[in-house]
């Protein structure tokens, strides 16, 4: 029996996001604040903090830094 270990695609954690994480990652990683992006989204900032922590968890992602390298990454 042999093991065969595979990388996703780079793509794959930018599916697991739901629209509007996806947005407001893009907010954030174009350098905007929780209020700009809360405001830009119609949202409160604590909705965006929210979806921040949620991206942060699906992903294993501890920092804002390594949201937005990811989001640099995938395009967004």
């Amino acid at each position: 029996m042999t093991l065969t270990l595979t990388m996703p695609p780079a793509e794959a954690p930018a599916t697991a996001l739901a629209p509007r994480e996806e947005e407001a990652l893009r907010h954030i990683a174009a350098g905007c604040t929780y209020v700009q992006t809360a405001r830009s989204m119609g949202l409160s900032k604590h909705t965006v903090d929210a979806y921040l922590r949620r991206i942060r968890a699906k992903l294993g992602i501890n920092t804002t830094a390594e949201m937005v390298r990811l989001a640099v990454s995938l395009g967004l």
